[in-house]
Formats: C-alpha cells, sequence, structure tokens
C-alpha cells in the first residue's frame, strides 16, 4: 500500500502582515486624499441650477433647468468610476502585498474617499456658486449643484471591488505573484517527497506487476506438465 507524505504549511509571519497592513494604510490614505481631490474637479464641472425669483425668498426653476440635478448626480458617479478602476489597477501593482488586507484597504480607501470626495465637492461648490440672502424679485439666482442621495457613494467601491475579482481571477500564480503561499505571511509548503517501498517500486507498467525493479517478491514457480509419449530409452541386453 502506498503511503502520501504531505508537508506542513508555514505559520502566520508577522512581519509580512505588518508589511501589507502598512501597505494598506497607505494605499488607503492615497485614495481618500486623490478622492478629495476629484471632489474639487467636481464642483468645477457640475453645473449649476438657475431659479427666477418670483417672490420674497422664493424662486422657480427656469425650463430645463432642473435636469441638471441629475448631471450633477450623473458626473459624480463617472467620476468615481474612473477612480474606482484606475485606484485598484495602480495597487495591484504593488505586487508583494497582493492579498486580502490589501484588498481591505482598497475597499475603505474608496468608500471613504467616495463620502469625502462628496464632502469637499459640495463644499467648494458653495464657494464658487454663492447667492445672495435675500435676491431682489425677478432676478435669476444660481443653486450650487449637490450629491443627493447616499446610494452614489457606492459605485467607487462597487467598481473596485469588481476590478479587484478580475484581476485575480486573470492571474496566473496561486500567490497572484506576491512570492507569499498563503494569506497574512504564510510561505510555502516544501514539496512533498515519497518514500521508496523497500519492497521495490510501486509503479505498474500495463500487466506487468512490479515496475521496472525486480527486487520485489515473485510469484511460486509452479512445475508445468508435459504431455505426449515418453521416448523410451535405449537398453542393452
Amino acid at each position: 500500500m502506498a503511503t502520501t507524505l504531505t508537508a506542513e504549511p508555514g505559520g502566520l509571519r508577522v512581519d509580512v502582515l505588518m508589511r501589507e497592513v502598512r501597505a494598506a494604510a497607505v494605499v488607503c490614505t492615497a485614495l481618500v486624499a486623490v478622492s478629495a481631490l476629484a471632489g474639487v474637479v467636481w464642483a468645477f464641472l457640475a453645473p449649476t441650477e438657475q431659479l427666477l425669483v418670483v417672490e420674497t425668498d422664493r424662486g422657480t426653476a427656469l425650463t430645463g433647468e432642473s435636469m441638471h440635478r441629475f448631471d450633477a448626480l450623473a458626473i459624480f458617479v463617472l467620476i468615481g468610476i474612473v477612480l474606482g478602476v484606475l485606484g485598484t489597477a495602480a495597487a495591484w501593482r504593488w505586487r508583494r502585498v497582493r492579498g486580502p488586507v490589501l484588498l481591505s484597504g482598497i475597499l475603505l480607501g474608496s468608500l471613504g474617499g467616495a463620502f469625502l470626495m462628496k464632502v469637499v465637492g459640495e463644499a467648494i461648490a458653495e464657494q464658487l456658486h454663492t447667492r445672495p440672502q435675500h435676491p431682489a424679485l425677478h432676478s435669476i439666482v444660481d443653486f450650487a449643484p449637490a450629491v443627493e442621495g447616499w446610494a452614489a457613494l457606492i459605485a467607487q467601491p462597487l467598481v473596485a471591488a469588481v476590478v479587484a475579482l478580475l484581476l485575480t481571477a486573470l492571474s496566473t500564480s496561486d500567490d497572484l505573484g506576491s512570492g507569499q503561499f498563503l494569506p497574512f505571511g504564510g510561505s510555502r509548503p516544501d514539496p512533498a517527497v515519497l518514500a521508496g517501498s523497500q519492497y521495490g517500486s510501486a509503479i505498474t507498467y500495463g500487466p506487468y506487476p512490479g515496475g521496472g525493479q525486480a527486487s520485489g517478491p515473485r510469484d511460486p514457480v509452479v512445475p508445468f506438465e508435459v504431455r505426449g509419449p515418453v521416448p523410451e530409452s535405449d537398453t542393452t541386453g
């Protein structure tokens, strides 16, 4: 009976784990910072909504101006999608730290970055499009764009997760090219070695048991029986 010998994989390495945690923190911080800058870009790109003052502190939207609220939201979502794709692809280039820890940093950075992009973008937009406290009647007032609804914040982390999943599926190595066989710093186990049998090779080739070595036990020799007449021996008288 053949016995398979397996090697136990390496355990958790604290130094490798801490390196991955630091890398994830760097990626998370970078994504949040870039998203904040993207919020400034959104504040300049998002269109304003113009209202006509019909009464004191009351106004009505001009024809077609209410569509700009959707335009501002769509621009915000598109910027989040671009950041999710580019940010994940850039973080994936950090080959040595690929794994679940880096993915956590990407997702947290994308979610926090989307929230900060909304806050910074709306604050900058308020500064760019200030309106008077008590506008005059029949005047046109610009309302600063805003991101309505929190569902728009899911676009960036959702796209980041999808891109990370695709990159993981396209990887040709089990360790994603990081050099670490197991997550959280586990090292690659040594190759398993099969000990040779004392009775010879356990490999069989077709109908011939015992393989190429004949050192194992053989079948007992069975004498064969000769059929037919036995020739008489010559006798001398």
